[in-house]
Order: C-alpha cells, then sequence, then structure tokens
C-alpha cells in the first residue's frame, strides 16, 4: 500500500532536519559552495548568464530547470525586472519568473543584484527544498507533488496561477477528483471550475493547506492503488479484477464526497 500521506507527515514535521540531510549531500553541498563563493563577483546578466554552473543553479532554485536551455527568454525576464507592471515577467501566468526576476533583480539593483540576501542564501535554501522534492519524487511522485504544493499553496492569488503550473494543476485535479481530461477544455471554464469549488484565500492558512494536501495525498494513493491492483496478475488472480477494482472505486467516491472545509 503507497504511503503517500505517512511520508509527508515524516518529512515535514521535522522540515528543518528533512532540509539539513539534504543540504549536507555531498552533490548538494558541493554545488552550493560554488554558488555561494561565486555569485557575488557576477556585476551584470551576461556574467550570469555565462556561468552556466550558477546560472543553472539559480534556475533549478527557482523550479526552471526544463527552462535553463532559453537564455534570451531569461534574459529578457531579468532585464524588464519587476517594478514596471507591463514588465515581461509580471505579464507571464507563471510566478516563477517573477520570483527568479526579483531575487535577482538587476533592473532595480544593478551591479549590487547579487549581494542580496534572496540571490545568495535565499536561493540556496530554493536550491536545497527543490532538491528535497526531487529526491521524494524519486520515491513518490504524489509526495514530490505534496511538498511542492504546500511550499507554492500561499503564493496563489487567482486560479490561473494554479492553470499555469503543472504541478499545482495535478495537485488540484487529484484533491478535487477531477479527470485529467478537463485540461483539455476551455482555460477560462477550468478556472471557474476552481473558483466555483475553491476557496483560494484558504491557502493563505497553513492549517487548511495541510488537510487539502491530506485529501490529496489520500487521492493519490487510491488511484495509485486502484492502477496496480487492476493491472497486477497476481491480485486478479487471487481476488478477481472485478472485486478489487470496485473497491476501489468505493474508496474514491468516498474521498471525493470529502468536503475541503472553506
Amino acid at each position: 500500500m503507497l504511503s503517500t500521506i505517512a511520508d509527508y507527515t515524516r518529512l515535514t514535521t521535522d522540515l528543518g532536519k528533512s532540509m539539513t540531510q539534504v543540504a549536507q549531500e555531498p552533490d548538494v553541498s558541493r554545488e552550493t559552495d560554488y554558488f555561494l563563493s561565486h555569485i557575488g563577483n557576477v556585476k551584470t546578466i551576461d556574467d550570469f548568464l555565462k556561468d552556466y554552473r550558477l546560472y543553472s543553479y539559480a534556475m533549478k532554485a527557482y523550479g526552471l530547470s526544463d527552462m535553463t536551455y532559453a537564455k534570451a527568454f531569461m534574459r529578457k525576464v531579468l532585464t524588464e525586472g519587476v517594478s514596471d507592471s507591463d514588465a515581461f515577467a509580471n505579464k507571464l501566468s507563471d510566478t516563477r519568473y517573477r520570483q527568479f526576476a526579483t531575487a535577482f533583480n538587476f533592473a532595480a539593483l544593478g551591479d549590487q543584484a547579487t549581494q542580496t540576501t534572496a540571490a545568495t542564501t535565499g536561493t540556496a535554501t530554493q536550491y536545497v527544498t527543490q532538491t528535497m522534492e526531487e529526491k521524494a519524487g524519486d520515491q513518490n511522485e504524489g509526495l514530490r507533488l505534496a511538498l511542492y504544493f504546500t511550499r507554492k499553496a500561499s503564493t496563489i492569488t487567482n486560479a490561473y496561477e494554479i492553470l499555469a503550473d503543472k504541478a499545482l494543476t495535478q495537485v488540484v485535479q487529484t484533491a478535487m477528483g477531477w479527470s485529467s481530461t478537463i485540461s483539455s477544455s476551455d482555460i477560462d471554464m477550468q478556472a471557474k471550475l476552481i473558483t466555483d469549488n475553491i476557496d483560494l484565500t484558504d491557502f493563505q492558512d497553513s492549517t487548511k493547506v495541510t488537510k487539502f494536501v491530506q485529501r490529496f495525498a489520500a487521492m493519490w494513493d487510491a488511484t495509485q492503488a486502484q492502477s496496480d491492483t487492476s493491472t497486477n496478475p497476481a491480485l486478479v488472480l487471487i481476488a478477481g479484477a472485478s472485486t478489487s477494482i470496485s473497491m476501489d472505486t468505493d474508496m474514491l467516491t468516498t474521498l471525493q464526497n470529502i468536503k475541503f472545509n472553506r
């Protein structure tokens, strides 16, 4: 039986200890030491983008590893900064770019941009957190999603920010018992579905976030168990495929009827 809730509780009960263990791992420690000892020497956006080791570390820290190749795109994000409401990063629905441009605010701070706490230890903390989530995902993708949602929940201000982030979307859809096929429907209809069913201000309350994540974890484990049971030949022979699938469907129905307190 999967145990996303148990693993999530174990990691988050003493999050500081979990973070320290990851930070002390040789590969993480080595990359963090390099970043902290060299980032202060970066004075321009060009300097930043030319040092692949620094740049890729920062991109991973803010969950943007898959965009590391897009230097022209990221140059625009950094060049325009975040002060102007019309700045490129502010127009993107994915808030990670805005967070990145805020941490490395060359537009406002110039050659002092890499001297701030956000650019140095703040980014290092983000990197360790991101790494912890990825390592959790190697064992249980549901756990990675749960940790990620917990970290990002307080930054969510509207439904479109959820829909712009595949991981957040997956957590919400799973927790609410919605099929992933709704992602192919009109974006405004998806946003309305979210706002009609979830009070997003609840995500400013850590207790309610935990409750929502626990609901997600339960739904995740139930759907994974259904998939495993329905395709495992041994279980099919022992219990009969129709029986095991029926039991899991009943479990899902029960979970879907749990109301998320608003």
